[in-house]
């Protein structure tokens, strides 16, 4: 299980992209999202988040998204990338 302990950044706001910040959480997921396709998308856009945490087993995060639009993989991989940067294993 993985705990995010120092605030990490994944990404960029480069056309077509997304960028993901993460910090220690005060209990639960907090997620703030802008997007410039949030109306179309934004259901798909936080499913895509938080699936992506649940798979990680993580559990107590603030996230910030600011999305370009970006696809599915990508902000998987992004949110994933975060994760790694911002968090200590457990062993």
């Amino acid at each position: 299980m993985a705990v995010i302990n120092k605030m990490a950044k994944a990404g960029s706001v480069e056309s077509n992209d997304i960028l993901v910040m993460m910090s220690p959480g005060d209990g639960g997921i907090d997620l703030e999202i802008e997007s410039i396709v949030y109306n179309q998308y934004g259901d798909d856009i936080k499913k895509t988040i938080l699936d992506t945490l649940k798979e990680e087993n993580i559990t107590d995060v603030k996230v910030i998204i600011n999305d370009k639009g970006a696809l599915d993989f990508t902000i998987r991989a992004r949110v994933k990338a975060c994760i790694r940067r911002g968090s200590v294993q457990d062993v």
